[in-house]
């Protein structure tokens, strides 16, 4: 069956759609030109580049932290994305210096089984991939390889983990033709969406995650609606995507993915604010409502992904797409490349509150990745 027929059913359910879309301004659904994209991507990456000169540098918030955790690896997963549009060779470095300076390991060594750690093995595994140079990948396919002949399957008890880890192990995958890592992957996500917090992370019926645990039903957000928080939604959809970018057609368990992809972007298009946003908390925007960066640079991300590959209608999603695009350029892009509106690091509405466009959270990092990885979509949409 091809990939696009799929979709059929789930595309039924949107046609309403049409109707809101009518609403939005002309001007709001007109998707900008490739150059002012990459202007955009570019202009946003020379300010941190030039903010951190030297890659290998601690991040000192609350405390000292070392510079390939999780935040700064989204970073480079969106660094990566505009390398692939523009190969700058400035970027290459850059990337090549990070990995470099922490010796292309993960945090707390090759027994970690933490997702937010395990995040930096996407650019590894990136960067070996365009030189193929043994200690580019040793480290993070030995973590991944210690996770695989482990019986244990409950570790990503937060959907932020699904972004974090999953490509990793479709990566791995990939490269070395073993559906081992695609059978550990399925196993651990599928405990994420069916048994964390006593029923699973996942609620069909809204087409949604729980963060986690401590917000699965009966937890209920001000206005009595299931608290569904973007970014880490957006995460999922991150997830999502980076997974069947690269796993073979063939991969066992890539339908479910797919289906997943499908349901998230049927979810997402009623929840978008008439300024392109979404908010923090989906089912509530009274509850810390307003303008936020990250999650909705996701959701573009994953929104565009699926228009340029023939998985989503491109009448009724480039809209969408566009007027958040346009919202984020608008609203968040300070001149000297600064975003503001990001949420800070947290798991829900309140954390990294109160969000504005001269705020600052407390890792720069990640927003921009979400930003760069949303720009090289949006940049493939024009022809």
């Amino acid at each position: 069956m091809k990939l696009p027929s799929l979709l059929t059913n789930s595309l039924a359910g949107l046609s309403f759609l049409g109707l809101m879309l009518t609403a939005a301004p002309a001007a709001a659904q007109k998707l900008p030109k490739k150059e002012k994209v990459l202007k955009a991507m570019t202009l946003t990456n020379d300010y941190f580049m030039q903010k951190w000169p030297d890659p290998g540098k601690d991040i000192m918030t609350n405390k000292l932290r070392p510079s390939h955790i999780w935040t700064r690896s989204v970073y480079y997963e969106g660094l990566m994305a505009l390398y692939q549009l523009d190969k700058q060779k400035r970027y290459y470095d850059y990337a090549v210096d990070w990995a470099e300076k922490h010796k292309w390991g993960i945090r707390n060594g090759i027994t970690d089984r933490d997702a937010d750690n395990q995040c930096a093995g996407q650019t590894y595994i990136d960067l070996y991939l365009i030189d193929r140079k043994p200690e580019r990948i040793r480290d993070i396919k030995a973590c991944i390889d210690n996770m695989v002949s482990s019986p244990k399957i409950d570790d990503w008890s937060w959907i932020d983990a699904l972004q974090m880890a999953m490509p990793v192990f479709a990566k791995l995958g990939s490269e070395y033709n073993d559906s081992r890592y695609y059978e550990k992957m399925y196993q651990i996500y599928n405990y994420s969406k069916t048994q964390h917090g006593g029923k699973g992370l996942f609620n069909a019926t809204d087409g949604l995650w729980w963060r986690d645990k401590d917000f699965v039903a009966p937890y209920k957000e001000p206005n009595g609606q299931d608290c569904y928080w973007s970014r880490g939604n957006g995460w999922v959809v991150a997830a999502m995507v980076r997974v069947l970018d690269v796993m073979p057609r063939s991969a066992p368990h890539r339908d479910e993915y797919l289906q997943m992809y499908q349901t998230m972007m049927k979810a997402l298009p009623p929840l978008q604010r008439q300024d392109g946003f979404w908010n923090v908390s989906l089912h509530d925007e009274t509850h810390f409502g307003g303008k936020e960066l990250s999650g909705t640079a996701l959701f573009v991300y994953g929104m565009a992904w699926g228009v340029n590959r023939g998985l989503l209608d491109r009448k009724i999603y480039q809209p969408i797409i566009a007027k958040a695009w346009q919202g984020m350029i608008k609203d968040c892009l300070h001149p000297d490349g600064f975003l503001g509106y990001v949420q800070g690091t947290g798991k829900e509405p309140k954390d990294g509150q109160p969000v504005s466009y001269t705020s600052k959270p407390d890792f720069e990092d990640y927003g921009l990745g979400c930003f760069l990885l949303a720009g090289s979509e949006v940049y493939k949409l024009q022809p």
